[in-house]
């Protein structure tokens, strides 16, 4: 008859191996015996109590925070080469600070019981609280990128990297300045990023807040709908034409003609050569916003090609972002594949970054509504997140979880008072070293740590090497071990040194980089 600590042990099992990826048959048949020791156990012995994480949050194993570690470096070294300074602000806001910020997405927001007489929710973006934090602090003038958790109670699908709890990787250029030069500079360091994670081929769509405007004016949006209608335009990269019609005139209000001409206008993508003919268009021109949105479109796109990044960017009218803070320039990076080997026509395979000009946010919160200029972008981390992991299990690469640089072991027995003296000298030295937690470990098993982990050297020291008063390294990777100096440094900079106790200290040479003669780099 099973017990319930027998379950937890069978569920424990089941998980294991679904998270190890084992084979199906061996999965199914832990599966069966689980419901099988469930059954045994009957209603009476159900725990109360269910182990796992809330919906749309997950645990991240060492081997993923190792994946998401590379990730947030190369954004983060991105972020400080453009000159950004970095900011925190707190998990969770004041409700009103985020109440109308987001349209339509507003029902997406966290919020909290009330605690102390102050009524709170969980941020929902870092665009919000980071107007807050400008417009609380009187600054006028700041290059700052933000790296945090938001939260959303949306519907997750966590195999397309949608949480509720997620991470985002924020860059604001704030300030006064002239027309698209930090626009222009925030698209740059899209490219940067996602060329330099080797995410696949990229796309990114750029579109104006004032085009979209001026042109739902022309077709005979009421000024009432604007944002309605725009939050429709977004789905465009979900749903089908029909379907956002539909819903535009079924769901909104909006007269069918009217949602026709905008047909017209959204399906257009192109470059330089759609801006120029869209200055031409008889009812767009003579929109006041929309003429204004497509010159700054036409200065945007002439420093883009200054960047050299034109290539990956494309004007694209039906890009309108649903965010009700918007202003001017929007944009958003998609990742495409190839929809099969004899087709060049790419596919969108999901949003990957977006941002764009947000001119009046700051101003919600100033006393006096005084504005700031803010332009900013957003990476989609979770995704990226997602991307990498399948990339890294395709490619059966074997990720380290650990920076060790050298395990310290010992060839006989009663040595560990020896192998403590010398790893706190490497730790004083700034070298990151490790040893087995045991009084007499055997040669083989630390040797076999160092291959399962991927440290990369061993400072084995046994009794001959005492009375030598030097340390011998092993290359894990080829088994080398290395004797004299001059051995020694062909491999690495990490030179033989005396121990403490020992009565002469030996003579060593420096490495060619000037560093003292148990300095070792990564």
């Amino acid at each position: 008859m099973a017990d319930e600590a027998a379950v937890r042990a069978q569920a424990d099992t089941v998980r294991r191996l679904k998270q190890e990826k084992a084979e199906p048959d061996e999965i199914a048949k832990e599966v069966a015996k689980l419901l099988e020791m469930k059954a045994q156990l009957g209603d009476e012995g159900k725990s109360k109590f269910v182990l796992k994480t809330p919906k749309g949050t997950r645990d991240y194993s060492p081997k993923q925070m190792a994946i998401r570690e590379r990730v947030f470096n190369a954004i983060i070294t991105c972020f400080k080469r453009h000159g950004a300074e970095v900011i925190d602000t707190p998990v969770f806001e004041l409700k009103e600070t985020l109440t109308g910020k987001y349209g339509e997405d507003s029902k997406l927001i966290y919020d909290l019981k009330d605690q102390g007489g102050e009524l709170l929710s969980l941020r929902y973006d870092l665009t919000v609280p980071f107007a807050r934090y400008l417009a609380m602090n009187k600054i006028t003038n700041i290059k700052r990128y933000h790296i945090a958790k938001v939260y959303r109670r949306d519907n997750p699908a966590m195999t397309r990297g949608r949480y509720r709890e997620f991470y985002q990787c924020d860059f604001d250029i704030a300030g006064q300045f002239d027309p698209m030069i930090p626009d222009a500079e925030c698209l740059k360091i899209v490219h940067e990023i996602l060329s330099e994670l080797q995410l696949g081929d990229f796309l990114i769509k750029v579109n104006d807040r004032r085009i979209l405007d001026g042109m739902f004016a022309v077709c005979g949006v009421p000024d009432s709908k604007f944002r309605t209608i725009c939050s429709s335009v977004d789905k465009l990269d979900k749903m089908p034409w029909d379907d956002v019609r539909s819903e535009m005139v079924e769901e909104k209000g909006l007269s069918p003609e009217a949602a026709d001409r905008i047909g017209e206008y959204v399906q257009l993508h192109g470059g330089l050569d759609l801006i120029e003919q869209l200055l031409q268009d008889p009812k767009l021109s003579q929109n006041k916003l929309a003429k204004e949105g497509l010159g700054d479109m036409k200065l945007l796109f002439e420093y883009l090609t200054l960047f050299g990044i034109t290539g990956k960017i494309s004007f694209d009218l039906s890009l309108a972002r649903g965010l009700d803070y918007y202003t001017g320039v929007i944009f958003e990076a998609v990742l495409l594949q190839q929809e099969n080997d004899h087709v060049e026509e790419s596919v969108s395979v999901g949003s990957v970054a977006g941002g764009g000009r947000y001119d009046g946010l700051v101003g919600m919160f100033d006393p006096k509504g005084r504005k700031v200029p803010c332009v900013g972008v957003s990476i989609g981390i979770e995704r990226i997140f997602s991307i990498m992991e399948q990339k890294v299990e395709a490619s059966a690469e074997k990720i380290r979880t650990t920076e060790t640089q050298v395990l310290v072991a010992s060839a006989q027995k009663k040595l560990l008072e020896e192998r403590l003296k010398l790893i706190s000298e490497l730790w004083d030295a700034g070298i990151k070293a490790e040893m087995l937690y045991k009084k007499n470990p055997k040669l083989l098993n630390q040797l076999q740590y160092c291959e399962d982990t991927g440290i990369p050297l061993v400072a084995i020291v046994g009794e001959q090497e005492l009375k030598d008063g030097v340390v011998k390294l092993r290359v894990v990777a080829t088994r080398e071990e290395l004797w004299s100096l001059q051995g020694l440094l062909r491999h690495v900079t990490f030179q033989f040194f005396p121990l403490r106790s020992s009565p002469e200290p030996r003579s060593t040479v420096p490495s060619s980089s000037g560093e003292s003669p148990i300095a070792w780099p990564p």
